[in-house]
């Protein structure tokens, strides 16, 4: 299994051109070759990043560009998050060896697999680890828990090399592979408009934290390709039935009579 495509590695928001070349350098001492960057703060590309590569070009030559997580993960099957914070949604927290094998079994399978790491001094933002399928943690000592970029790229690297060059059997998926993240995304947009319109997300300032946890809640579910097709399929036929409902009540709205139903008269003396 040593031909196996590794993970793609992508940076959200990075700062410094020397860290992007220190990264991909560790992703070459281990094999990694794909690099994508989100919003770099400096534009790509950057000398210096080549500056302090030393040597390993092609990692950078390669480079991709976007301007959002959703984009730079949108042909993926599988990404892990990898941040060392506690965080508020409830997803699996894996170390990254676990997450490796997970990976190195979804690549087996065909499939797309990524791991995303956040700017040097924000780090990720919670909507794009709710885009993800879990967060990965390096159990370093509490007291002093700060690992730079390049740092946490290399300890990722390293356990998925180490499968490699041990080359276990691969424990296949069984039943139909997830979706990838671009139909996912589709899915949950689809259902925020719908329910938008009807009104869920109130008061309208937890409208980003609910979304979140929906998005978080489904992408739990691992949905299929199918799944996925037959789940927007149910958000449309709720949105038709809303929209009969209403239809039928701005009917019976037009054929009342002016005044709420006539008069009333009665006698007097």
């Amino acid at each position: 299994m040593s031909d196996l495509t590794p993970p793609v590695v992508i940076l959200d928001k990075p700062q410094l051109a020397d860290n992007i070349g220190a990264v991909a350098r560790v992703m070459a001492n281990f094999g990694l070759s794909e690099l994508r960057l989100v919003a770099p703060r400096d534009g790509w590309p950057q000398d210096r990043a080549w500056a302090t590569a030393s040597g390993a070009d092609w990692v950078l030559d390669g480079v991709k560009v976007f301007d959002r997580v959703a984009e730079a993960i949108a042909d993926l099957n599988t990404v892990f998050s990898t941040t060392a914070r506690p965080r508020e949604t409830r997803m699996p927290v894996r170390t990254p060896r676990e997450s490796a094998r997970i990976l190195y079994d979804d690549r087996a399978s065909g499939l797309g697999v990524g791991l995303l790491f956040g700017g040097e001094r924000a780090g990720l933002e919670t909507t794009d680890i709710a885009l993800t399928h879990g967060i990965t943690t390096i159990p370093i000592d509490p007291r002093h828990h700060s690992l730079n970029l390049a740092q946490a790229v290399a300890i990722n690297a390293y356990e998925w090399r180490t499968l490699i060059l041990d080359a276990p059997p691969p424990r296949f998926r069984e039943g139909d592979p997830p979706a990838s993240n671009d139909l996912l995304v589709g899915m949950y947009e689809h259902l925020e408009k719908e329910l938008d319109e009807g009104g869920f997300f109130h008061p309208p300032e937890k409208k980003r934290s609910m979304s979140q946890n929906l998005r978080v809640m489904l992408g739990r579910a691992a949905f299929s390709e199918q799944e996925v097709a037959t789940f927007r399929g149910v958000i449309h036929a709720l949105a038709k039935g809303r929209g009969r409902v209403l239809a039928k009540l701005a009917a019976a709205r037009e054929s009342s009579p002016p005044g709420g139903g006539g008069s009333r008269s009665g006698g007097g003396g």
